[in-house]
């Protein structure tokens, strides 16, 4: 933070009973929760068969029975629907479709195992660990790319109720900001509407604006300067603050600031060298194993 529901009765689905296609085996909602070992059919739709098992996890203990069948019967339905659907779309398309299709299914279940598989492993094996001196390295080396695309400022601020009766005294103490000042500030913040003291942290212009509403786009180069006081009231109060550094557009940013962009770039490229190495480690391991081989096509 910048600061501080027996009975139920099925129903019609007419184009399902129309094209006689499917048979709903449906058993009471306490039946479907208990526990079978034999494995329980609840619907069918041509070869395909929906299972007890299958829907019994779905029903949860807070569901009323009216609530589960009213569920089962819709999970049901969808469920025949997209067989239905999936019968009439292999007749209907062309052989060509159905192997383009197949193929990018194949295709997708590959990356999707693979995918979390990776993931597991890069959690697992990774240091997630980013040193000041590996932060420090990367920023010195790249700092140049690290060009910032709008106004930030280091800002300290309090805003005071109005007739706040000690502000000038608060107003001395946020200026000169000793250590004795600090402790005062902090024993009477409960009285202010807002405060921030930690003016070590790099602050965007817009937050600033959205803190402090008399300080704005149009007059901003007024109040947010290099060392700058000031003291702004608006409907709801007063505003004292002490700017203590600002950055602008295309300078440089502080590494504070970017510190997070930093730090996953760092980690980012810790996963990928870690990926790299794993790929060719599996493909070493495959090729000594005679698992992997590649022929090559005589002429």
């Amino acid at each position: 933070m910048f600061f501080k529901k027996s009975k139920f009765i099925f129903r019609k689905f007419y184009p399902l009973a129309s094209l006689g296609l499917l048979t709903i085996l449906f058993i009471s909602c306490d039946g479907l929760l208990k526990k079978d070992e034999e494995k329980k059919v609840i619907a069918r739709v041509g070869e395909s068969f929906l299972y007890h098992e299958d829907l019994a996890p779905l029903l949860t203990e807070n569901m009323t029975k009216g609530d589960s069948a009213s569920f089962a019967i819709n999970y049901i339905n969808n469920w025949a629907s997209k067989q239905l659907l999936l019968s009439k779309a292999k007749i209907n398309l062309s052989e060509e479709k159905l192997a383009e299709y197949n193929a990018l299914v194949d295709d997708y279940r590959t990356e999707l195992y693979t995918r979390v598989y990776k993931e597991a492993l890069v959690t697992q094996a990774t240091d997630t660990v980013i040193t000041d001196q590996q932060l420090n390295k990367f920023y010195e080396n790249a700092k140049e790319n690290f060009k910032l695309k709008e106004r930030i400022a280091r800002i300290r601020f309090v805003a005071l109720p109005k007739g706040f009766l000690d502000k000038d005294e608060v107003g001395k103490r946020l200026k000169r900001f000793k250590k004795d000042d600090v402790r005062y500030l902090d024993s009477i913040g409960v009285q202010f509407n807002k405060l921030n003291f930690n003016d070590s942290i790099w602050v965007r212009y817009s937050r600033i604006f959205e803190e402090i509403p008399p300080i704005t786009v149009d007059n901003a180069n007024k109040y947010l300067k290099n060392s700058q006081f000031f003291e702004l009231e608006d409907s709801i109060g007063v505003y004292l603050g002490k700017i203590e550094e600002t950055k602008d557009i295309n300078d440089i940013a502080p590494l504070t600031f970017i510190k997070p962009t930093i730090e996953q770039v760092l980690l980012s490229r810790r996963k990928m060298d870690y990926l790299r190495k794993l790929e060719t480690e599996l493909l070493d391991e495959a090729i000594k194993d005679n698992e992997f081989e590649v022929f090559e096509n005589k002429k």
